[in-house]
């Protein structure tokens, strides 16, 4: 009888044992499931034709106007960045990539004056030029690498600046990659893993978002105005919702599910088969209109900790890290800078390409993160 009660036991506990978890690189095919389309389907169902779009090369500098100068300057430098030009009214701030500046500030009431992209060629800043409410082409004489930039308005009153003509900057100091010993390799002998403080040096801006309240509207002026195609929708169920368009040949099941809408996406510039980050603008929909975050690329995850550890011993505010995101891979970190601006560090985000399948994924505070703190109220707001 004790034997019996003592393999009961036994087998008890070996049910009752938990997996360890793990970390493995999926494919683009299978990450998210199989709620997912072509990104060549989505077009066709959409009617997007991409001949009438303004071709973007990549997101090359976020633009805001800030009350005080001297504070946001002091802001992005313990944010990782540098001063590469100023005036009275005017920063200009790069980070370590041959981006002549990442951030533009300009002095007046708190405002968001859009984030900047670079296009393929002046004839795509002309083509914006017969777009209503577009703004003149205008030379940047005053900016460092020079240039010509156009301003849209989407439909919300959001403004999107396009640029060409900048030239490249040389390349600053980039962080060491770091040897790391795992159980099964360890190439680091008598070397010594050491740290020194201070700011987490920014790379490259990575992507900005807004907040709107007419989804549908802004998402259609932009994946039919630019080379933005969706890499993720987020949905939320609906029972008054139109069904989606069924593909032209028939062959797949309409996205998003039935009874429900997007509500939220995260999109990435098309340049075919070279590679581009996951998402370079993102949009939610909201009872209001606003900015979200821009975010910027750092080195890695020590890097991550210890800017960080610098700006909370400096005493700004965060709002919400250190964590990692699961759609984009990337470990985040957000902060409010000194008007009240959200920004995030990233490292570790993943790349697409065209061959990339457009994914669908119910949306909720479980589709944010793999790890972290509990999202706090105000990053959804």
């Amino acid at each position: 009888m004790d034997e019996m009660k003592q393999a009961d036991i036994t087998t008890d506990t070996v049910s009752r044992e938990q997996t360890p978890n793990n970390g493995y690189s999926a494919p683009d095919t299978v990450a998210n499931g199989n709620e997912k389309e072509s990104s060549a389907t989505w077009q066709q169902r959409h009617g997007i034709d991409q001949s009438k779009h303004i071709r973007l090369v990549k997101l090359a500098h976020m633009r805001y106007q800030h009350p005080d100068l001297v504070e946001i300057t002091t802001f992005l430098k313990d944010f990782g960045m540098q001063v590469t030009k100023k005036t009275d009214d005017q920063r200009w701030f790069r980070g370590y990539g041959m981006d002549q500046y990442v951030y533009y500030a300009q002095k007046g009431e708190k405002k968001f004056l859009g984030g900047a992209f670079e296009v393929e060629s002046y004839a795509e800043l002309e083509k914006a030029a017969l777009i209503p409410g577009a703004s003149k082409i205008e030379e940047m004489t005053d900016a460092p690498g020079g240039g010509h930039i156009i301003t849209l308005i989407d439909p919300e009153g959001f403004p999107i600046n396009l640029i060409y003509g900048q030239t490249l900057a040389p390349a600053g100091q980039k962080p060491e990659s770091l040897l790391v010993n795992t159980e099964a390799e360890k190439p680091r002998v008598r070397k010594f893993q050491r740290f020194n403080p201070g700011p987490a040096a920014v790379h490259k801006l990575g992507h900005y978002g807004i907040c709107v309240t007419n989804f549908n509207r802004q998402f259609e002026w932009y994946t039919h105005t630019f080379n933005f195609v969706p890499t993720d929708l987020l949905y939320v169920p609906d029972d008054s919702a139109a069904p989606a368009k069924a593909p032209a040949n028939g062959a797949d099941a309409p996205l998003p599910p039935s009874g429900t809408k997007v509500v939220a996406t995260f999109c990435h510039i098309d340049r075919g088969q070279t590679p581009v980050d996951h998402h370079s603008f993102f949009m939610s929909g909201n009872p209001t209109s606003h900015v979200h975050h821009c975010s910027f690329e750092i080195h890695d995850l020590d890097t991550q900790h210890l800017g960080h550890a610098w700006l909370a011993q400096k005493g700004y505010k965060s709002v919400w890290g250190v964590g990692r995101h699961i759609l984009g891979s990337q470990i985040f970190d957000y902060w409010w800078d000194t008007s009240g601006f959200m920004v995030e560090h990233y490292a570790d985000g993943d790349l697409v390409t065209e061959n990339t399948p457009v994914g669908y994924m119910l949306a909720g505070d479980e589709a944010l993160a793999v790890w972290g703190p509990e999202v706090p109220k105000t990053f959804l707001e």
